[in-house]
């Protein structure tokens, strides 16, 4: 029977969720806690043998909780299937309870041994199984548990995560300082949100998924605190056009910014917002840009402006306002952000946009907006650290949603986008994109979606995954060296979903 996929389940839960209710859960398909125990160590069993030879021996880095029972079964299911295992205990046996001792004490009666140290040099063709420390992680780690990690992660061996790599906070996805570089995660039940933004997917590695057969009991009997984006279901927005459609009926997308001297951000937005179908795109810049953007794109209109009220009428023509890119923070930029947030327009916000509204006594209320803050501008916009932002991703997303009652993309690994009904995590993108204008395709792609009468949430849902998924295929050339414009082809391929039929 197959008990692992990589094929993950829409929905994320706090780890308390988990803890909480898969006992009732547990009782409700009529499964005991120890033989679910012993069913999730099978899981990781059939996740090392998968990616094992046949020489290879089996570290199992067993902690004092439930994650170190795991660990146990997971020993004596591999020397049951004839394979070398070495445990390593690392805390204060009377300390183990419950379902983990009952696991301990089965390993022992069957012949098992386990050792306090950790090997001088590790087996040249071994593996790891991190059991160190599960869910339960909230405080930061003690010496003796971040003197482990650093073993592990120092080893030059392969690893596998017991359901949340060691040290890692399940609910955020933050070390705490330091957590396992797990190659692999094998994680049980239901999904946890912290593995899949932020740091997590650094830390996680592959994630395998082992429902042990509760995952549907638990997901219809517990609601999720968040959920991947249905990119699926989102792209079938995207019909193909009836043969009476003209550009007017595509949506007319306005994006203001690029300060004297700056066109490139606002440059490649606009192109982005053509590259996904809007019918009429038109840039508001600085005067001395005109020549750059112009020349470049000839299928831009672009307009020079000194000031907000030049921009007055193009402003109110427009199906959606994208403002941010490049915009600066002087006069200039401060008279045209204020002609718009003085409209009653749909609008995309980013950028210098949101470092101006930043400056503000109070939130300013950002109605029938997206806004799309990196973890350095949350940090502004809450009054905040970026650490205080990267620490918990969910909160900050969320906070800003209810401070400026707009749709919110918290941009990084794992970006996600906060409306007032539900956050969604998004699951495309690569490391490749930490460069300079991937933000400002986004606020193009995004506007574009907007412009063409898509919801505020599902624009921002989509916007997002096609973002990442156009640098996934981009990335085929290699990450290390990918720009943003490197992304338009792939959108025109994405946002046409019907030629791939």
């Amino acid at each position: 029977m197959k008990t692992i996929t990589t094929n993950l389940p829409r929905k994320l839960y706090r780890a308390e969720q988990i803890r909480e209710n898969e006992a009732d859960v547990a009782a409700l398909v009529d499964i005991q806690m120890y033989p679910l125990m012993v069913l999730a160590g099978q899981a990781v069993v059939d996740c090392a043998l998968m990616h094992a030879h046949e020489n290879t021996l089996f570290y199992v880095i067993c902690g004092t909780g439930n994650n170190g029972g795991d660990g146990y079964v997971v020993a004596r299911c591999l020397d049951s299937a004839g394979r070398m295992v070495e445990v390593i205990q690392t805390g204060d046996v009377e300390k183990i309870k419950g379902e983990a001792k009952q696991a301990r004490d089965a390993w022992l009666v069957a012949g098992g041994k386990e050792s306090q140290q950790f090997p001088q040099k590790w087996d040249s063709d071994a593996m790891i199984i991190d059991a160190l420390l599960g869910t339960g992680l909230t405080g930061d780690l003690r010496e003796e548990h971040l003197q482990c990690i650093e073993r592990m992660n120092t080893s030059g061996r392969m690893i596998i995560s017991v359901d949340v790599p060691s040290g890692l906070n399940a609910n955020c996805g933050q070390p705490m300082p330091d957590a396992v570089e797990a190659d692999m995660t094998v994680t049980f039940i239901a999904l946890k949100r912290g593995l899949v933004t932020g740091f997590g997917p650094h830390y996680s590695g592959q994630i395998y998924f082992a429902g042990l057969g509760l995952n549907k009991t638990f997901e219809k009997q517990v609601e999720s605190s968040a959920q991947f984006s249905n990119a699926e279901q989102l792209i079938q927005q995207l019909k193909p056009r009836a043969k009476f459609y003209h550009k007017g009926m595509c949506g007319k997308v306005v994006l203001v910014g690029g300060n004297k001297g700056m066109p490139g951000a606002i440059r490649l937005a606009a192109e982005s917002a053509l590259r996904c179908g809007a019918g009429l795109v038109s840039v508001l810049t600085h005067p001395d840009n005109i020549a750059a953007v112009v020349s470049s794109r000839p299928e831009l209109m672009v307009q020079g402006i000194e000031d907000g009220e030049e921009a007055t009428a193009l402003l109110e023509a427009a199906d959606v306002i994208v403002v941010g890119p490049g915009l600066g923070q002087d006069n200039w930029a401060i008279s045209i952000l204020r002609q718009i947030l003085d409209l009653d327009k749909y609008r995309v916000m980013d950028a210098d946009a949101l470092n101006l509204i930043a400056f503000a006594p109070e939130p300013v209320k950002l109605r029938n907006t997206v806004i799309t803050p990196h973890p350095g501008e949350a940090a502004r916009l809450l009054k905040k650290s970026t650490q205080d932002v990267e620490s918990d991703r969910f909160s900050a997303a969320k906070q800003l949603q209810q401070q400026h009652q707009a749709v919110t993309v918290l941009k990084g690994a794992g970006s996600i986008i906060a409306s007032e009904s539900q956050c969604l995590v998004n699951h495309s993108g690569n490391p490749g994109m930490a460069t300079a204008g991937m933000g400002d395709v986004l606020s193009g792609i995004i506007g574009a979606f907007v412009g063409q009468g898509m919801p505020l949430e599902d624009a921002a849902a989509l916007g997002v995954y096609l973002h990442g998924a156009a640098a996934d295929l981009a990335s085929s050339q290699g990450q290390r060296g990918m720009i943003a414009s490197d992304l338009f082809p792939y959108l025109r391929q994405l946002v046409n979903p019907e030629s791939a039929r």
